[in-house]
């Protein structure tokens, strides 16, 4: 299990204090109430349902909604799995090294397993296919409709 408390830079503020410091009072040395009001959105966000389809709400626009449905036939999973991306790399500045592809892997992999708890409590009765799509520039979490 990843352990944020091992990033360098985390690492290194906690060894600049004396050592014994985690992943919490990073945050609450280096971080404020606006940035972690925004990432509760980010991880628990708010979702529209549309012509059928569960939208993050962050991402619907309906003149663009429309275009998309007219390109993919109307087709819902498709459609949501296009539309209801994060682009974890585009949250935060990373460089092309082992301990941020790591980070960037865990932190979206939280963010979907988040996003999975926020669709079952929103939407109870229908079932979901959340995941991370690995691209050559980071991870991507996506979610659709599924199956049950």
């Amino acid at each position: 299990m990843y352990d944020p408390t091992e990033y360098p830079k985390i690492k290194s503020w906690a060894d600049e204090w004396g050592g014994g410091l985690d992943y919490v009072d990073y945050v609450k040395g280096n971080g404020d109430l606006a940035l972690l009001a925004a990432f509760s959105r980010i991880f628990w966000p708010r979702f529209v349902e549309v012509q059928g389809c569960v939208l993050w709400d962050r991402v619907y626009e309906e003149s663009n909604f429309a275009l998309w449905r007219e390109n993919l036939s109307g087709d819902v999973r498709r459609l949501e799995a296009t539309l209801n991306r994060v682009r974890v790399w585009q949250l935060v500045e990373s460089r092309d090294v082992d301990e941020d592809v790591r980070a960037l892997n865990y932190v979206a992999e939280s963010i979907a397993r988040a996003w999975r708890a926020a669709l079952c409590v929103e939407f109870p009765g229908r079932a979901f296919d959340v995941g991370v799509v690995h691209s050559e520039d980071g991870p991507i979490v996506t979610f659709s409709s599924g199956v049950k």
